[in-house]
């Protein structure tokens, strides 16, 4: 095999190693939609395109390949150095990369047609890529010196080295085995690249995932916090307004001896101060959690008839508001479900404080339990939120009666 196959061989298995690389920027362009994926897909495709006119100017010799050469690899360095601008938000000045594409295409033109002095024309073209990808590297760096990254660091050495290698393009390649050497060396760096823009890719997508996982926490946070003063105000204006307007009428049907009447508004408010109290006990504000939940397990049993048991610490210090409502909420949506679906006789409500750090709450009845695959139950789901935002864990699944078992733990203390 002469020289010449061994060289368009070794040309042709960097394009299509180049071309795969193009080719997953821009599968991750069609999926996420980000800018800097459709350049980088651009540059290694114009890089692949830059190996084919190389092999067909070795093939030929003619000066339009050449030309062609490297006009392509003067883009190739742009748009790797505009992606690397586009990811780390930094990249204004657009004209600029214009004008200097305009100026690799003349300059091109210049050193290939007009100068004829392949050294002149090689060092020049040399010295602006290496400049170019410096360039490229220096922006990897700054980024890395913000956001600590496995893939900037990569990055940032592996277009600094190339960088450097470019350098020794006019001096070596010419003189002997030039084209297997800068294909070995720049397939090296672009495997190096490869595996530094996956790490980089991944390392960045995880911050946006994890940016938003908590963009997502603070809103449900505060959609709850919002939640809990909604039903306060409402709560207290059936209790202050409503329910004196109602009061005031039904003494007034009283004095009047109109009973039938009366007992009508007596159940209106009846019903009015049970709303309320779902609302917003105002044991809760004024007494603390364990009269609440006491207050809870009895309105509970008596209007459902089901048996309710408690295990409640004698006492216990007030916990933050924040920790109280979710304690409350828990037991209160339990208790619905139960009413609801479990078909049960019996629950039983327990609060554990013997880690002085937590808190146990779980709430267990004997009904029929899970019966295959559940439902979502916009319930649990609620449960789940308020005690994953407070830092705790919320467990649900078959009780040892044989019903259904809710448990949650939620920090208090200096770990909440």
């Amino acid at each position: 095999m002469d020289r010449t196959t061994v060289e368009i061989t070794a040309l042709g298995f960097q394009a299509v190693v180049t071309a795969l690389l193009a080719l997953v920027y821009y599968a991750l362009w069609r999926e996420r939609r980000r800018p800097y994926y459709a350049t980088w897909a651009a540059a290694w495709g114009f890089y692949a395109v830059r190996l084919a006119f190389i092999s067909a100017f070795i093939i030929d010799r003619q000066n339009v390949w050449l030309f062609m050469h490297q006009v392509t690899t003067g883009f190739t360095a742009l748009l790797l150095l505009f992606a690397t601008l586009q990811f780390s938000r930094s990249s204004r000045g657009r004209a600029r990369y214009y004008v200097i594409a305009g100026v690799v295409v003349v300059w091109s033109y210049i050193g290939v047609y007009l100068l004829h002095n392949m050294m002149i024309a090689g060092l020049t073209s040399a010295v602006l890529l290496s400049a170019v990808t410096l360039w490229t590297g220096y922006q990897f760096w700054r980024y890395r010196s913000r956001v600590p990254s496995i893939g900037a660091t990569v990055l940032a050495w592996c277009f600094t080295l190339w960088g450097l290698h470019h350098l020794d393009y006019p001096f070596l390649r010419p003189l002997g085995a030039g084209v297997l050497y800068g294909v070995f060396a720049d397939s090296l760096f672009i495997m190096a690249i490869a595996v530094g823009g996956v790490f980089l890719v991944l390392g960045h997508e995880q911050r946006l995932l994890e940016s938003r996982s908590t963009q997502l926490e603070q809103l449900t946070r505060l959609l709850l916090k919002t939640q809990e003063e909604e039903r306060r105000r409402i709560s207290r204006e059936l209790h202050d307004e409503a329910g004196q307007i109602l009061t005031a009428v039904k003494i007034d049907l009283d004095l009047a001896g109109r009973k039938e009447s009366s007992e009508m508004v007596g159940r209106a408010i009846s019903q009015m101060r049970n709303l309320g109290n779902l609302l917003r006990p105002t044991v809760l504000d004024d007494l603390g959690l364990l009269p609440a939940i006491r207050s809870l397990a009895a309105d509970f049993s008596e209007r459902t008839h089901i048996e309710t048991s408690l295990a409640l610490p004698d006492e216990m210090p007030r916990l933050g508001p924040e920790q109280e409502v979710a304690v409350y909420r828990v037991v209160q949506e339990a208790l619905t479900n139960v009413a609801r679906h479990a078909d049960a006789a019996r629950v039983r409500i327990e609060i554990d404080r013997a880690d002085p750090t937590q808190l146990e709450v779980r709430i267990e009845d004997d009904g029929r339990g899970l019966k295959g695959e559940a439902e979502p139950n916009l319930g649990l789901l609620g449960m789940r939120e308020r005690v994953t935002a407070l830092g705790g864990a919320l467990e649900t699944g078959p009780a040892g009666s044989g019903g259904f078992r809710v448990a949650a733990t939620i920090p208090v203390g200096g770990d909440a």
